[in-house]
């Protein structure tokens, strides 16, 4: 039931942190994804890293939308999804030739920005800057593969309560993995073969937002606050970190 490059207990590992990491992005909006592309990058074959893990996003923030979709701020999806079309269709398309490490570097450091540093005079989140953090997101989403924190950052600056943060986040997410998997299906990749480990990780990924949200729920809201900077923080860090760190290994 798995392809021929997984092992047993490479799927296993892949099945339980898709639980946990599910559980850490409904509890804060984000981090589950980057985590677990991390994972997957270090026990499944390169080509078949982002797609899989698209799909298990796919499911992941489904099932933390329809437990939490009354909170949705719906005009800021409607934004963020014409913007995403763009930036799929684009990086669909086209050929990118800036290496991965300075993708990642570059996301830190807006991450970072946006959550610590000065915002210029005059700026409100709307729909412009909705629409061009989905174009962006989308269009990087089919090379780096997570990147939930790019829309978490922009959220991170509307004024919007902890639920109505991690469900319009969870909405929005889903909306760019199904435009990422539309565009690697047409590509060709073989989802067929890959669908008893997706389903068994999606399944965890239930149970992982599940429990995720009854913790969100019982959060304070300053708890949630302080702990969604934070994780905002550790992957701008990490992003940066694992960036240079790659971009010193091809030297």
């Amino acid at each position: 039931m798995l392809p021929d490059s997984v092992t047993p207990l490479a799927a296993l590992a892949v099945i339980v942190a898709s639980f946990f990491t599910s559980a850490l992005t409904a509890s804060f909006g984000l981090g589950g994804g980057l985590a677990l592309l991390a994972l997957m990058s270090g026990v499944l074959p390169a080509s078949a890293v982002i797609p899989v893990h698209g799909v298990a996003q796919l499911g992941s923030n489904f099932f933390r939308f329809l437990l939490q979709r009354r909170d949705v701020v719906w005009p800021i999806i409607l934004w963020f999804a014409v913007g995403s079309l763009f930036g799929a269709y684009v990086g669909g398309r086209l050929y990118v030739g800036l290496p991965e490490w300075l993708l990642k570097a570059a996301v830190g450091l807006f991450v970072l920005f946006m959550v610590w540093g000065p915002k210029p005079r005059g700026f409100a989140p709307g729909p412009k800057s909705f629409a061009a953090t989905g174009a962006m997101g989308a269009f990087l989403s089919m090379f780096f593969g997570a990147t939930g924190p790019i829309t978490a950052a922009m959220l991170s600056v509307a004024r919007l309560n902890k639920l109505e943060t991690v469900a319009t986040h969870a909405a929005a997410m889903v909306f760019q993995h199904g435009l990422k998997i539309f565009v690697f299906g047409f590509l060709g990749f073989a989802f067929a073969e890959w669908a008893a480990l997706i389903a068994a990780t999606v399944a965890a990924g239930f149970l992982g937002s599940w429990a995720g949200t009854r913790l969100l729920k019982k959060m304070p809201e300053k708890s949630f606050r302080r702990g969604f900077n934070l994780v905002l923080t550790a992957l701008g860090v990490y992003l940066v970190i694992a960036g240079t760190a790659e971009a010193l290994a091809t030297r």
